[in-house]
């Protein structure tokens, strides 16, 4: 069974014009055409377009995922780079991970501390302690004037 780049873009979520930047960017190799000259992608091309998917959303460079495609086509021999560039971008998203992880705890320590029924104690003390620190450093106070 062959698929369209209409029927390709609804089953994946990206437009036609991706899919036809994707292949000008030489991301697309696999994929023949019909005699019509159409593009005609085949379930095993929707396989490695997930792929391809999956490294973009991630993060990977247009040139690294092309570099990615010609190595799948360059057949098994080409096992050991694959797994080269794969294992540098894992790496890669496990160190955005850790600092979105990092990111996620400071958000939730302040929602914690909006949530608690104390709040505006805590929230006055916290700005009581950036004045005081900007006063014996002497600098001005950019902080509004609460009572």
């Amino acid at each position: 069974m062959t698929y369209t780049i209409k029927e390709v873009a609804e089953k994946v979520g990206l437009s036609a014009y991706t899919l036809r930047f994707y292949d000008k960017q030489g991301l697309l190799p696999f994929v023949s055409r019909n005699q019509s000259g159409y593009r005609a992608f085949t379930d095993g091309d929707l396989h490695l377009l997930h792929t391809i998917i999956c490294l973009k959303n991630t993060g990977m460079a247009i040139s690294d995922i092309r570099q990615y495609i010609d190595y799948v086509m360059a057949g098994p021999d080409s096992i050991p780079q694959r797994r080269t560039l794969l294992t540098a971008h894992r790496n890669a998203i496990l160190a955005e991970q850790a600092k979105i992880m990092k990111n996620l705890q400071e958000v939730d320590y302040k929602l914690n501390l909006y949530n608690d029924p104390q709040a505006s104690e805590l929230v006055n003390q916290e700005l009581a302690q950036a004045k005081s620190e900007k006063q014996a450093s002497g600098l001005a106070d950019p902080f509004p004037v609460t009572e």
